[in-house]
């Protein structure tokens, strides 16, 4: 039987190279997502020679990602691997965002990870062993104006991970952060960012690239791994020796609506 895991937001963009990289591996792969896509997605994955399920619901809610837990343990299967990749952005000046948009934001990309997380783990220590992949961003690392409530939820998926991946050292199950900078997937489009640096894809890291470093990280059970080409591992260095103020500059001249 192919080892069982799960991807969610695996319906486009990293979340359904990810997918991939499982299914060409040799797992079997749940995937969730809000949109009738997730089922198209899902049966592009069976063409690798698995199985694959889709399971359209919104994990910002608590019903959603209980109805997707219920869906995984169903299949009374050992869950082997889980990315929590499902994650949302919002472009603009805080002042001018609604704030219902951004507290959704906050329960998708903090919340539902946080719920989610516990079922995973919970499953994963009777069986001594399993993945966790969190995928966060290069944003995780610095301050993140006009994208000013997304930078602070990177922040915690990354300390987050970090975070389990210590308690959990001795139990057998690897805990790893992925932290893709500026990948040309919907991300910055489905954020409202046409306007800005982020609107136009020429630059940005492929999103197929991308998650094959996060799976490879994942297999190979480092804490995280920077997620892009070398320029994006270049400016991470860089801004190392910049102040955060200088930081905040520096991220706003990107974010900026035009």
């Amino acid at each position: 039987m192919r080892p069982l895991a799960f991807v969610t937001g695996g319906s486009s963009g990293i979340g359904f190279e990810l997918a991939q990289q499982l299914a060409q591996h040799g797992h079997d792969v749940v995937i969730s997502g809000r949109a009738d896509r997730v089922h198209d997605a899902a049966a592009a994955l069976r063409g690798h020679g698995g199985e694959a399920w889709a399971v359209q619901v919104d994990l910002g809610t608590h019903e959603g990602v209980e109805e997707f837990w219920s869906f995984v343990a169903g299949l009374e299967r050992p869950l082997e691997v889980a990315c929590l990749n499902v994650g949302i952005g919002i472009g603009g000046a805080f002042a001018d965002a609604d704030l219902d948009a951004e507290l959704e934001l906050i329960a998708v990309n903090v919340t539902g990870t946080v719920h989610l997380a516990k079922r995973v783990v919970h499953a994963m220590l009777p069986q001594g062993r399993g993945r966790i992949l969190v995928t966060s961003s290069i944003s995780a690392l610095q301050p993140t104006p006009y994208e000013t409530v997304y930078g602070p939820s990177k922040a915690f998926g990354f300390s987050f991970a970090e975070s389990l991946r210590e308690e959990l050292r001795e139990s057998g199950i690897s805990v790893t952060a992925l932290l893709p900078g500026a990948t040309n997937s919907e991300f910055h489009h489905t954020a409202g960012m046409d306007d800005t640096v982020f609107g136009d894809d020429s630059w940005k890291n492929d999103q197929a690239e991308v998650a094959r470093q996060g799976y490879e990280a994942l297999m190979r059970g480092d804490d995280h791994v920077i997620g892009g080409d070398d320029a994006t591992r270049q400016q991470v260095e860089e801004n190392r020796e910049l102040t955060e103020v200088q930081k905040a500059e520096k991220h706003a001249a990107m974010a900026r609506p035009s």
